[in-house]
């Protein structure tokens, strides 16, 4: 392919677009949807909702999963709330504020036509939740409770303690098991993706790995969807499960999928500092406890006091030093690289100097212990059995982390990718959230894209196009079937001597380094160089035990790491030709005088989408240029 293809976006005002434009999509018959396979990629939040709705709708839908239970997608894993645009009492929310928070949070990167699409559906997302049954936290009067979280100055995140995206989860799951025993979900676990199919450029299934018996096997349909979550694990230690990896969205894109923006990716700014050489992840400590807590360092160079020893006068609150009106909820990129700067220059504490405080005594005193603890129980507990130390009685300790990814597959307004028939949903696409995600709005993207975008996209779709059934004998499954069985081979076949973790966690250093936080010309290339010279040694050194049949974990590890070679690379080159600054994108050749991201909206106002050209070809870079008609591109300040 050549060029970009039309976004499709709507015309008109952006608001009230997506309305527009569902009322003018075709639609099947109930009967014709029952002749219709489609096939679902991920069982978290995007893709739970989207199979359940689908199969709803009347669809034969088939739903393969890493996991032994779709209870077990990453989704779970997130603790602090979901956004929505529904005006509370007091402090004048709307859908426009919504909008503008997302579009200015992540930076004037993302299609302000998206953002309002998902503004415009967060409510009716709420109603979904509470409708499957979300314990949602509630006030004494009944009326659904909320917190603020970063980036914002009203409080729309709705929440279930410290476990929101487990509640949600277990809801869009019990919507999609109802239809796994009506029949019309197949729902087959343990199955790692490994190719794409697709018939003269038209996505049409699957190969997969069984990760009991490691048979190949293949799965068709007239139209995939991707809903495999993000690509942080290419940093080795992110938030992120050990399991989650990016190999589906890399094989799309191999096949001829853009992929845009995959240098935009987001450090969590509270998050359980490393604690052990040997680690292999790192624990999220929800944004919501900035809500209570107040993040401080000592003033003093090297101070190693206890927290309880350092005076008021003594002590650094630096965010809301730095950004008066928001303070401890100033967006995540910012409150990332301020901590990151200070700890550099010698206020850091805990081991090796790689920590802040984040400090829950006032609130303690000014509230009391209840209150906190009914608020973040869960969370305290799961910090105090990790580390050790007891948070109602000292500050936590916490330190950035890899989390999200706000680059992925490029998909158009209908969540299309450049390949037809491949939609990609969730944190698996680039989407709304520009150069830096706000806090508590992953959900809520995942759960508008299964629920509402998708199913009517698919529907639209499959009515202008004939997509007749394919067998698992046709010459492009077979092809997809040989190339799975080539990758495997090879890496069996090579007889290193080091562990497939080695070269992750050196992959992950490289990354962090060059590619984390901060980025410079310099370190991009030199980036680029060292992980190309890692790619070739993997292939060369590399141990991978066991045999292609039955379960082999370091096969499942080799097979993934083996992609993020190549991921990384793109996401190297993607920083270094952004020649700006822009949210979580921070190139330390282009900053303010008070160290601020500078953007350069006269050059890089677009999003870029990369193509694959080949093995050893170097990807060509296309850029779909950004309009804002509602909000105009300003500053972005939170001082």
């Amino acid at each position: 392919m050549s060029g970009l293809p039309d976004p499709r976006l709507p015309a008109g005002p952006i608001a009230d677009g997506w309305r527009r434009t569902g009322e003018q999509l075709p639609l099947i018959s109930p009967l014709r949807k029952r002749q219709l396979r489609v096939l679902v990629v991920g069982t978290g939040l995007a893709g739970a909702s989207a199979a359940a709705t689908l199969a709803e709708q009347g669809y034969r839908v088939t739903v393969l999963t890493y996991h032994d239970s779709p209870r077990r997608a990453h989704s779970v894993a997130a603790q602090g709330g979901i956004n929505a645009a529904r005006p509370m009492a007091v402090d004048g929310d709307s859908v426009n504020r919504l909008f503008a928070d997302t579009l200015r949070g992540g930076d004037f990167r993302a299609r302000e036509a998206g953002c309002m699409r998902l503004a415009e559906l967060s409510s009716a997302i709420i109603d979904q939740a509470v409708a499957q049954g979300v314990p949602f936290a509630r006030e004494y009067g009944g009326t659904l409770a909320t917190r603020s979280f970063g980036g914002a100055l009203v409080s729309r995140t709705f929440y279930a303690r410290g476990q929101t995206g487990q509640q949600l989860l277990y809801g869009a799951t019990a919507a999609l098991l109802r239809q796994v025993a009506a029949g019309r979900i197949t729902l087959l676990p343990r199955r790692d993706v490994l190719e794409l199919i697709t018939v003269d450029g038209v996505a049409r299934g699957v190969v997969a790995r069984h990760l009991l018996t490691g048979e190949l096997e293949v799965h068709t349909a007239q139209a995939v969807l991707l809903a495999t979550g993000g690509y942080s694990n290419v940093f080795f230690l992110s938030t992120n499960a050990l399991k989650s990896n990016a190999t589906a969205i890399w094989r799309a894109h191999r096949q001829g999928a853009l992929f845009a923006n995959p240098c935009f990716t987001q450090i969590h700014p509270t998050c359980i500092p490393s604690g052990d050489p040997g680690q292999s992840k790192l624990t999220l400590m929800s944004e919501s406890l900035r809500n209570d807590g107040r993040i401080w360092l000592p003033a003093i160079t090297g101070d190693d006091r206890a927290p309880a020893q350092i005076p008021e006068a003594e002590r650094d609150y630096f965010l809301e030093r730095l950004y008066p009106r928001y303070g401890n909820m100033a967006p995540r990129d910012l409150a990332s690289r301020r901590a990151r700067e200070l700890c550099n220059a010698g206020h850091g504490v805990g081991p090796g100097g790689r920590s802040v405080y984040l400090d829950l005594g006032d609130a303690i005193a000014e509230q009391g212990r209840g209150v906190i603890e009914q608020r973040y129980g869960n969370l305290l507990e799961m910090y105090e059995r990790i580390t050790g130390d007891d948070p109602y009685a000292t500050p936590l300790r916490i330190y950035p982390a890899p989390h999200y990814t706000m680059g992925g597959v490029w998909v158009d307004y209908h969540l299309m990718s450049s390949l037809p028939g491949l939609f990609v949903l969730g944190e698996a696409n680039f989407s709304e959230h520009g150069a830096n995600r706000l806090g508590a709005s992953a959900l809520m993207q995942g759960l508008a894209d299964g629920t509402f975008i998708a199913p009517a996209a698919v529907t639209a779709w499959l009515a202008g196009h004939a997509t007749p059934a394919i067998a698992a004998d046709h010459p492009a499954c077979r092809q997809a079937l040989d190339q799975a069985r080539g990758r495997i081979a090879a890496l069996l076949a090579v007889d290193g001597s080091q562990p497939v973790d080695a070269f992750h966690r050196e992959l992950g250093a490289l990354m962090i380094e060059h590619c984390g936080i901060s980025r410079s010309a310099e370190g991009l290339r030199t980036g680029l160089a060292e992980v190309a010279a890692l790619e070739q040694r993997f292939h060369h050194a590399v141990r991978v035990s066991g045999a292609a049949d039955g379960p082999n974990p370091e096969l499942e590890k080799a097979l993934r790491v083996a992609d993020f070679f190549g991921l990384a690379q793109l996401m190297l080159r993607d920083a270094l030709a952004r020649e700006e600054s822009c949210g979580a994108h921070f190139r330390e050749e282009h900053q303010t005088p008070e160290g601020e991201a500078q953007r350069d909206d006269g050059r890089f106002a677009h999003i870029a989408a990369w193509e694959h050209r080949g093995e050893g070809a170097e990807p060509i870079r296309h850029a779909e240029p950004l309009s804002f008609s509602a909000l105009q591109p300003s500053a972005r300040s939170y001082r």
